[in-house]
């Protein structure tokens, strides 16, 4: 009788030590939401130039930014290098690869405060560094916003009653970084540049706009069929916002910043044209985000209601009230109603306490790793 004798393979020092709270191990694309309502605050504080003080704190919290943001490459960068296998499930599952969209948009928010606190400072030199950037970030959201629904079509299980708003996060990214374009317009010094910048953002504003309000669509039916979403999810409810708000922002931007673009490539003849329809778009979606805006609200005062445990995802109540602040106030510096000022100034101090309240929850969790948790590997 024969006896086979089975060999276990050796454990690595990496896979025996402990998952939860191992930091780099752990680190995953969520952490990069962080830099987003970071950076959509420092822009915010910026919005006031009768207020110096507050162009200071945007000042700090942007440089503050550049950090987490280095920090937060560096982290996922050791990740891929030390955990490989471990790294490459996020392909696979169907809410962190979401996430993955967070890294364009933060990097989005750098960019638009070289332009608002690095021109003062270093003058052409931001500008420099804020174009080879923002070429960067197309590459970055275009990548996203194809790459993760490709990935949904093929490789991820998702269904209807399990959707959240998450699935905006990769295609969201295309419009936050042609919001960008349209605030370097005016920095550029050549007209063919300047056109190219314009054209590009306008192709990535239509990669993403309209694809997301399809997934609105969807998202309102599931609500209405299955309900409110796990409370763990709760903070996913204000990311309807999100490409509203950014969708209206960049059309504000480009209906200001583009009939000239237009008029100096020889295109006078639809630059005012162009200007009045993007002007009127914005309108319409900002009045839209009215509506997911305090639908968002209703939400979490229903979710209090049972107890919200937080989570890095808190972040979600952030970035997208930012940029819907944002697109706010533009829109009252061109329509003379002083409510919409009043009503701007109202949300940036609603994201300045939202961003005080998360930042401090962050940063206990990530003295006691207890935020560092990788649901890719909780079967192991």
């Amino acid at each position: 009788m024969q006896h086979v004798v089975a060999f276990k393979k050796p454990v690595t020092s990496a896979e025996a030590a402990p998952i939860q709270g191992n930091v780099i191990r752990n680190f995953t694309p969520n952490w990069f939401a962080t830099t987003m309502g970071t950076g959509i605050l420092s822009v915010a504080l910026a919005q006031f130039p009768g207020h110096p003080h507050l162009f200071l704190v945007g000042k700090a919290l942007w440089l503050f930014n550049i950090l987490l943001f280095a920090t937060c490459t560096l982290l996922y960068a050791a990740r891929w290098m030390l955990h490989f296998d471990e790294a490459s499930r996020v392909f696979t599952h169907s809410v962190v690869s979401m996430f993955f969209g967070c890294i364009p948009m933060g990097l989005a928010t750098i960019i638009n405060g070289l332009l608002i606190y690095g021109i003062p400072q270093i003058g052409d030199t931001a500008v420099a560094i804020a174009t080879t950037l923002w070429w960067l970030d197309v590459m970055l959201s275009l990548a996203c916003g194809l790459a993760i629904p490709f990935l949904m079509f093929t490789r991820q299980s998702h269904s209807i009653d399990q959707m959240t708003a998450v699935w905006l996060l990769p295609i969201v990214a295309s419009e936050v970084v042609a919001a960008s374009g349209g605030l370097l317009l005016p920095h550029i010094a050549n007209a063919q540049a300047q056109f190219t910048v314009l054209m590009t953002s306008l192709v990535l504003w239509a990669c993403s706009v309209p694809l997301a309000m399809s997934v609105l669509v969807i998202l309102f039916l599931r609500m209405a069929v299955h309900k409110l979403p796990h409370v763990r999810m709760a903070a996913s409810s204000w990311l309807a916002l999100g490409p509203i708000g950014t969708g209206a922002l960049g059309l504000l931007v480009i209906s200001q910043n583009g009939p000239t673009v237009l008029s100096d490539s020889g295109l006078a003849s639809v630059a005012t044209a162009f200007g009045g329809a993007s002007f009127l778009g914005a309108i319409l979606l900002w009045g839209y985000g009215i509506w997911w805006l305090a639908t968002a609200v209703l939400i979490t005062l229903r979710y209090l209601r049972e107890g919200l445990p937080f989570n890095i995802g808190w972040w979600a109540y952030t970035f997208p009230l930012g940029v819907f602040a944002v697109a706010t106030l533009r829109l009252s510096t061109m329509v003379p109603i002083a409510a919409i000022a009043i009503f701007g100034n109202v949300l940036v101090m609603a994201l300045t306490g939202m961003w005080l309240l998360v930042a401090t929850k962050t940063f206990k969790g990530a003295l006691d790793r207890s935020l560092f948790v990788s649901p890719c590997l909780t079967t192991d």
